[in-house]
């Protein structure tokens, strides 16, 4: 059997557990506890990784890593990157700054996508405009990153297979 490692990054609540349960098949792992950040209004947040895998045919399996969201556990990030095959980066549109969040996600995980393959997926747009898609590609450019950027539903499954398909097909051009 062949095992690809994809790393799902973003910031905490920009869907990275959503988008692995979308699409696993089996029962995904997570490491989901009470959320204490008073700041986010949210219940639950991975403290250590979220986990998920797809079947692609001839043996092949994809396995997801979701990463915390949480900058005091960024230290996972470094230890899940190991062995990946690429990195979607999630952004959650309706926070107040998604552009420096994702020059964050840009910064963290530089590295991997300078030797492998990046997607980013906007998540919770309002808009799905190219504008809004377009603004995102000349920041990512301006970062040194081009790659693909598409708007998404995080709890969709069809959208999530293609941030997979879109990631894989840059590796195999």
């Amino acid at each position: 059997m062949i095992e690809h490692k994809i790393i799902i990054t973003g910031t905490m609540g920009a869907g990275k557990t959503t988008a692995i349960a979308a699409v696993s098949e089996i029962p995904p792992i997570s490491t989901d506890v009470n959320n204490t950040d008073a700041n986010i209004e949210k219940e639950k947040t991975t403290v250590a990784f979220d986990y998920g895998q797809v079947s692609l045919g001839n043996n092949e399996t994809l396995r997801l890593y979701g990463t915390p969201g949480q900058k005091r556990f960024s230290f996972m990030r470094k230890l899940l990157v190991k062995g990946a095959l690429g990195v979607i980066i999630l952004v959650d549109s309706l926070r107040p700054d998604p552009l420096k969040d994702l020059k964050i996600y840009l910064d963290n995980f530089s590295s991997l996508i300078e030797s492998t393959a990046c997607v980013i997926g906007i998540t919770k747009m309002v808009n799905k405009d190219e504008t809004t898609i377009n603004r995102y590609a000349s920041f990512s450019a301006q970062h040194g990153v081009i790659c693909p950027i598409v708007a998404v539903d995080i709890q969709s499954k069809d959208d999530i297979l293609m941030l997979l398909n879109l990631l894989l097909t840059q590796l195999y051009i």
